[in-house]
């Protein structure tokens, strides 16, 4: 029995041109994982000893006094405009979890540590742009991408630990099918059967870091975050027959589009940390990330169509779409300055909370400030392409509440730490080559506000 279809076929080549993301990256990396080292605006490859170590320097993870359970949420505001017209970057808002779990194998200390990023308006999105479209690169649409990392840090010598593990990315792939026939004088009399068919893939990449105890002095980090790259398939197929006032025309469209779906490049990380003054923190990070390896993510779309026109009808069917041809974006490699302080007030009597190694101030609130310098990576857009980016000043602060042993069932510690953070991308203005550029000269500029919260319970 022959099913009857609505014309559905401009439908399916919009779809097919418009369904691969065009995200860089997880979350974490544009706006931090967890409020402490947001509020330190990230300088903390260290100073990363709870469940933000699994993002920052698993190998602080040992070092943490107890098992800790951390719960948070993020909420980031993105004004990025372009001409001063807003660009619709998606705001960010979503959970992030983590657990890290120390003990000991024989003498040998060792932690287990997990942290988990989930965006709450879904678990990815779907959009492309052509590489002539004006867009924001490096944050249009990357935090809609699910996260989730895992890890182990041991600490084979008194002054030296290590840690290492993978991290996880995730989004969705998906295939359509239409069989049917489609009546072009009487669309609502067509019928249709569909075939929908998606997952959430992932790929993994490798963390890994050191932490050398510097004496009283405090502690050197280096860690490595790994390359890594989601490729995006979709396809999409219409088979049936179109029926033309009462002639039936066999015909077989395919469709298929191949995008990068999220792209980070490896970056490795020198990190130090001050603690010779007691309550006060000093960290610096210096941070190298290897943009020279980006890839664009054009959709590398293909079509065909077939038909079996009756004889004697005179029909000249339309061409394969020509392939794109992609220009390389050429993002240049930079470095990434980050500075943080903390210092701690502490009010109430001494108490022996579990993991400390000394007595700790019944109450304690640690008050923090960061500053971060991102150097835009993209080279100026004075040809084909349009990806637009400014430098990133990135200006937090922070503070916390920690109460030590506030409960009989409750020997470690409860901590509520906040931040907010600004981040302001300064005006950049592109002037095209060509006077006959579609696009035109353009400025681009932005602010980026971040906020947010995490409680965690230290047993």
């Amino acid at each position: 029995m022959r099913k009857r279809a609505r014309l559905i076929l401009p439908a399916l080549v919009a779809a097919g041109l418009l369904a691969a993301p065009d995200a860089s990256a997880s979350a974490p990396g544009t706006y931090g994982m967890g409020s402490r080292a947001a509020a330190l605006s990230g300088a903390v490859t260290a100073d990363a000893t709870d469940f933000s170590g699994c993002f920052y320097n698993p190998a602080g993870l040992v070092s943490a006094p107890g098992l800790e359970l951390s719960l948070g949420y993020l909420y980031a505001d993105n004004r990025l405009r372009i001409n001063g017209k807003d660009n619709d970057v998606a705001d960010v808002h979503g959970l992030m979890a983590g657990i890290v779990a120390p003990g000991r194998i024989a003498k040998l200390p060792f932690a287990f540590g997990i942290a988990t990023y989930i965006p709450d308006n879904g678990l990815s999105r779907i959009r492309a742009l052509r590489q002539e479209t004006a867009r924001w690169e490096l944050y249009n649409d990357r935090p809609t991408i699910l996260f989730l990392s895992v890890h182990l840090a041991v600490r084979p010598f008194p002054w030296l630990e290590l840690g290492g593990g993978l991290a996880f990315l995730a989004a969705t792939r998906g295939r359509f099918g239409i069989r049917g026939e489609a009546d072009v004088l009487r669309p609502y009399d067509s019928q249709l059967s569909h075939e929908v068919d998606a997952d959430l893939t992932s790929i993994r990449y490798p963390v890994a870091g050191a932490r050398v105890k510097l004496g009283r002095f405090g502690y050197l980090g280096l860690a490595y975050r790994g390359q890594t790259k989601l490729d995006l398939a979709l396809q999409a197929n219409l088979e049936g027959i179109v029926d033309f006032a009462g002639v039936d025309v066999p015909l077989r469209y395919t469709l298929e589009t191949r995008t990068l779906d999220a792209f980070q490049p490896q970056q490795v990380v020198l990190g130090l940390s001050f603690q010779a003054v007691p309550r006060l923190r000093a960290n610096l990070d210096l941070g190298w990330v290897n943009f020279s390896a980006y890839e664009s993510p054009t959709p590398r779309t293909s079509a065909h169509l077939e038909a079996e026109p009756p004889p004697g009808v005179g029909v000249e069917l339309p061409e394969d779409p020509k392939p794109v041809v992609i220009v390389p974006p050429a993002f240049e490699d930079r470095f990434v300055p980050r500075l943080g302080v903390e210092y701690v007030l502490a009010f109430g009597a001494e108490r022996r909370a579990s993991g400390r190694k000394e007595p700790a101030k019944a109450v304690e609130i640690p008050l923090r400030a960061g500053y971060a310098y991102e150097r835009s990576p993209v080279p100026p857009q004075s040809g084909l392409t349009n990806f637009v980016d400014a430098d990133r000043h990135t200006i937090s602060l922070g503070a916390g509440l920690v109460l030590n042993a506030p409960f009989s069932v409750l020997r470690g510690a409860l901590r509520l730490d906040t931040h907010v953070a600004l981040s302001v991308l300064p005006e950049r203005v592109t002037q095209k080559a060509s006077p006959a550029d579609f696009v035109g000269d353009y400025r681009a500029d932005g602010t980026m506000i971040a906020g947010g919260a995490t409680l965690t319970a230290q047993f």
